[in-house]
This record gives structure tokens, sequence and C-alpha cells, in this order.
């Protein structure tokens, strides 16, 4: 990475700039697919051929699928990221398939075989409301014995929780740099805020953005009460950001990182 001084800060939202979050974020994207598809094969009852992700973001995840033979489908608040996922879809031949929507409030046109949003992004719903909302949704829009299969981070209850992470990705030119730190974080109100940076390099200049968001804090014991107010799903399996589909993993009050697999019982 070439040294430039810091040129421009710009204040804003991060998911607004759809080309370098998926640099930075779609650079470690086949862990993530082969998992999910080891998981389709090992803890859905039926054939998953119909994905969804809500939160799709700029479709890191979609296009690949797509690529794959799988009939995918995605939804996000963000309208630059969701056109950023389309035109990347369509780029390789498939239909623009990613909608504009809030995942606390959809209903897909048919249902799905599974579901999939495994970066956190669960975290952004506020409320145990919307959470409980969002989870129904996605039940409603899976087929019995088709799965959703969650990650997020849970706040844990004993040692020290992780209060900065990084990732960096370069393409040709162009290198971004992320960040993520903790800045404040109230149990009682369950926010946890935190400050949010891409560093932008190109051979001739360097760019900040900068940003804030707050997610809502999960426990264990909170994260398996709200599951269990969810009488559609069961908890099949749990496993950890490394994406071994052989190892899952025993939760403790230690445990941070976690990848719920969610199958949708029969009535």
């Amino acid at each position: 990475m070439q040294n430039h001084s810091l040129q421009k800060t710009i204040q804003g939202n991060l998911y607004d700039y759809p080309k370098y979050y998926d640099l930075v974020y779609g650079s470690d994207w086949k862990a993530e697919f082969d998992f999910l598809c080891a998981c389709f094969d090992k803890h859905a009852y039926v054939e998953v051929w119909k994905l969804f992700e809500p939160a799709c973001g700029t479709g890191r995840l979609l296009a690949r699928f797509a690529a794959k033979g799988f009939d995918v489908n995605g939804l996000d608040l963000n309208p630059r990221a969701v056109e950023y996922c389309n035109q990347r879809l369509t780029r390789h031949g498939f239909q623009a398939s990613a909608v504009v929507g809030d995942m606390t409030d959809f209903r897909l046109p048919k249902r799905v075989d599974a579901a999939f949003n495994t970066i956190n992004s669960f975290r952004h719903l506020a409320t145990e409301a919307q959470a409980r909302s969002h989870l129904q949704c996605v039940a409603r829009s899976l087929r019995i014995g088709g799965i959703y299969v969650l990650g997020l981070h849970l706040t844990p209850t004993v040692g020290v929780p992780i209060q900065e992470e990084s990732w960096s990705a370069r393409r040709g030119n162009l290198a971004v740099l992320s960040r993520m730190w903790v800045t404040d974080c109230d149990l009682k109100k369950r926010r946890e805020t935190v400050g949010m940076s891409f560093d932008i390099y190109t051979p001739t200049r360097q760019t900040r953005i900068e940003d804030q968001t707050v997610f809502r804090t999960y426990t264990l014991r909170q994260m398996a009460k709200l599951l269990s107010d969810i009488a559609e799903f069961e908890i099949t399996a749990v496993y950890d950001f490394s994406y071994d589909i052989n190892c899952p993993i025993q939760l403790s009050p230690q445990t941070e990182d976690v990848v719920y697999v969610l199958r949708k019982r029969s009535k």
C-alpha cells in the first residue's frame, strides 16, 4: 500500500459506498459459500434450490449462488446496495432479483428452501419486536424443513469481548482498509455504539469515510430466549465464524461469534 497523506475525510453511511464495501467484505466469500452449501446438504430436510438473503447488500454471495444454478432472491434497506447487487447479477446474465425492503416486514411471492444472513446484519434491528418480526417473516417464507442460517456476535458474559476489528482487501490499484471499534456499550439499554471507517487508497490519493452505527446486544441467554419464542424454528446446530461444517460448537458464556442453523418445523 503506497504511503499517501490523508487528503479527504467524509462523514457518511458506509453502505452508501457499495464498491468499497464489496471489495472489503466480498473478498472472503468462498468460506461462507462453501459452508452454506454444506449446511443445505446436512441440515435441510428439503432439496435446496431457491434461496433468499435478507440484508443482501451488494450480493457478494447471491451472485455466486446464481452462478451455481440456484434461484436467488434478496432484500436490503439500502437502495444503492440493491442497485449494485442487481447490476452484478444482470452483468453475469442473471435476473435482477434483489429488492429494496425492510427485513422486519416482507412477504415473498413464493416460499424458498433456505435463507441466510451471516454477517451481523440481524443486530441492526433495534428492538425485540423487530427481531421477532424478522424471524417470523423468514419462517413464513420458508418451506417446512427449510433452514435459516443466521450469524451474529453475542456479548459474552465471561471474559473480555473483542473491542476492535479490521479487514483489508485490494483489487488492481484500489485498496480499502476497514476498521470497526466499540465506542460505547450500554447493556441495560442493549445498545452497542460502533465507529466504522473505510480508508481508500489509490495510486494518487487516500480518502477516509467515517460512520457510526448502533447494534442491539445479545447475550447467550437473551438470544436463546428470543429463538425459543419463535415456535416455527428449531435450532439444529450452532457454528462459529470459522465456518467448519464438521465442527459445531458448544455455546458458553464466553461465546462471541455464532452461526445458528434454524430449521422450520412441521406444524
